[in-house]
Parts: structure tokens; sequence; C-alpha cells
């Protein structure tokens, strides 16, 4: 089973949905975040299950249209390692950084 990380600038990610949910009066933010951490552990067991994209990284599609999220990763197959690069709603055009 890999181990998931969380790159410090995903901490960044989770803070510009909070702001966002909180503008929106959106219900129970930190369970919103929460689904999205519970549904990015997958990768512990499935790491390769999202689709490549560029330099090695692979994305995520986590939950669904209105509540849906992207997430970048890289897994380091040697360290048994997933690391969570960003993430992204899904009505975002990129991610905030490239990494």
């Amino acid at each position: 089973m890999a181990r998931i990380e969380l790159v410090p600038e995903v901490f960044e990610d989770y803070e510009r949905f909070f702001r966002h949910m909180a503008q929106f009066d959106t219900a129970d933010p930190p369970a919103r975040i929460g689904e999205i951490l519970l549904q990015i552990e997958i990768l512990a067991d499935n790491p390769r299950l999202g689709r490549r994209v560029r330099a090695g990284k692979r994305e995520l599609v986590v939950g669904e249209v209105a509540r849906g999220y992207v997430a970048l990763y890289r897994f380091e197959p040697d360290l048994d390692i997933v690391f969570i690069l960003a993430v992204r709603s899904q009505r975002e055009l990129g991610y905030r950084y490239e990494r």
C-alpha cells in the first residue's frame, strides 16, 4: 500500500476552496474537504488509477460535476509514495501553480 503525501501548496488549494465556499454559503465546507481527502485515499491501493497527463504526472477525478475536483499527483514506485501536487475544481481551467 502506497503512502499518500500532500505537498505544502495543496493546503493553499484547500484554503482557496474554503474562501469560495464561504462566499457562496456552501453547507459544511470542512466536510466537503474531508470528502475530497477521503476519495484521494483510493490512490494508496491503486496509485496508477488516475489518467496520465504530462511529465509522469496523473490526474484523479474526485466527486461529481457540481462538487467535482481533480487531484494532480505523481506516483514514485521506488518510494511507494503518491505525492498529491495540486487540487482544483473541475470548473477551473488549470492548476494554480504548475508543479
